[in-house]
């Protein structure tokens, strides 16, 4: 069965119990009112009666009194002398099976009740039955006895119950009409949010869900809508992700195929029979050199992955930021010299940092090897200024710089300017990226300002201790 037709069937059994109850309980309590105020009347009626039977002489006529004022009440009336014995009742058929003697008990009851009626409504007889004493009789009657079926009181409760069961089946109407409409209403936007949720399910995160509800249903479709909005950009994010996943290993394929190619050939060389000692020497220094620029490949992506799953891989401590320029200045000075670069060290004061020194080392390492591999005549300057709580240092170089169109992409990995020039160059395209990853895990960014024919700089920040 349906959320809908159950929804319906429930408001409908609910409330059709209610309508139920309610107008039973209504039935009830009116019949009850109206047997109560029929009783008092009927008490009242009773005493007026016993005084105007009362006060009949006792002549011929007095018979005739007491049937026309049974006549005028519409009540059942019986008379009965001071013994108790009843000599007079109208209409006749009414007391066939009533004794015609009052029990000696009821007269002592009479008695004591000093003219006032004794009525008697039990719910196991059908009328309604008074006796009084008459008081200072001018005639032979004694005491009185009046009676009247309850029905009488009951006719305006017919009327009534013919009302409110008209009321009843309108309002059952009403109520299953109703509840098949709120349950439509409230089952519609449960079959969307169904709906849309397996459209999601099923790859279409563009699906939209519009109720223009303030209830919860409405929030629950603004939920769905964040959802879907949410899964969509993922989606997005893992297209690029892919993308660059893709990109990245045809990127090492590549890397790796050009110098196996090399270490190929010049094995194939080196096999050659009669080859001059001169030609083994320079195929076995391309060889080593093709060797190395793979095992710093395969180093760059370590540290590459090392960054994204190792959640230690900086190990922060304090140190000197000026003996750590001046040891990669140092190391970088002979390549430097060797391609008739002049490597600057600025001026410099101590200046203590807290990060991971070797893979600051690192970052430094990196930038100046560039700047020197780039740089083909000029200077490359490295070091470092004080901010405000940090330290920005530097690598600067007088090179061919880069244009803007490479500057948004330059950390990429594999990502080359110049990708023909850079592989002759030996490098792996991974530097950059490998200097991204490092300063992203000490919580910095590396920048670049550069200018085509103006040279390059590059800096980063790291707070300073003391």
């Amino acid at each position: 069965m349906k959320i809908r037709s159950k929804l319906a069937w429930t408001y409908i059994i609910l409330l059709i119990i209610g309508i139920i109850t309610i107008s039973a309980y209504s039935i009830l309590t009116i019949r009850s009112y109206l047997l109560e105020e029929g009783a008092e009347q009927f008490e009242r009626d009773a005493l007026s009666l016993a005084l105007a039977a009362g006060s009949f002489k006792d002549n011929a006529q007095f018979d005739d009194r007491i049937q026309r004022q049974a006549q005028l009440s519409r009540y059942e009336m019986a008379v009965y002398d001071n013994d108790g014995v009843r000599f007079l009742t109208f209409p006749q058929y009414a007391f066939e099976d009533v004794s015609r003697y009052l029990e000696s008990t009821l007269i002592d009851r009479l008695e004591q009740q000093e003219g006032r009626p004794i009525i008697i409504n039990n719910e196991n007889t059908e009328k309604l039955i008074a006796y009084v004493e008459l008081t200072n009789s001018d005639n032979a009657a004694h005491y009185l006895r009046i009676s009247q079926d309850k029905s009488q009181y009951y006719a305006a409760v017919a009327s009534i119950r013919h009302i409110i069961y008209a009321g009843m089946f309108f309002s059952i109407g009403a109520v299953i009409i109703v509840s098949f409409l709120f349950a439509r209403y409230m089952a519609t936007p449960i079959q969307q949010l169904n709906e849309a949720a397996l459209d999601i399910a099923q790859g279409n995160l563009d699906r939209q869900i519009d109720l223009n509800r303030n209830d919860e249903f409405g929030t629950l479709a603004d939920s769905l809508n964040h959802m879907a909005s949410t899964l969509r950009a993922d989606n997005e994010k893992l297209k690029r992700l892919n993308e660059k996943q893709s990109q990245f290993f045809a990127d090492i394929t590549h890397e790796v195929r050009n110098p196996l190619h090399t270490i190929s050939g010049s094995l194939e060389m080196l096999e050659l029979p009669n080859l001059p000692a001169e030609k083994k020497k320079q195929y076995m220094v391309t060889a080593r050199k093709q060797i190395k620029r793979v095992a710093r490949l395969f180093e760059d992506i370590k540290t590459l992955q090392r960054y994204d799953f190792d959640e230690n891989f900086i190990n922060r401590e304090i140190f000197n930021l000026k003996e750590l320029v001046k040891e990669v200045e140092a190391a970088h000075q002979p390549m430097a010299e060797k391609k008739g670069l002049k490597l600057k060290l600025a001026k410099l004061s101590n200046c203590n940092v807290n990060a991971d020194p070797n893979k600051i080392e690192q970052v430094l390492d990196n930038l100046v090897s560039n700047a020197i591999k780039y740089t083909p005549e000029g200077s490359v300057e490295v070091g470092f200024k004080k901010k405000e709580g940090l330290v920005e240092v530097y690598v600067e170089d007088t090179g061919p710089g880069i244009g803007e169109e490479h500057l948004d992409r330059l950390f990429d990995r594999f990502y080359r300017t110049d990708k023909a020039r850079s592989r002759d160059k030996g490098g792996t395209g991974l530097g950059l990226s490998v200097v991204k990853g490092i300063l992203n895990a000490h919580q910095s960014e590396i920048k670049v300002e550069s200018e085509e024919g103006k040279g390059s700089r590059f800096f980063f920040q790291l707070p300073v201790v003391g």
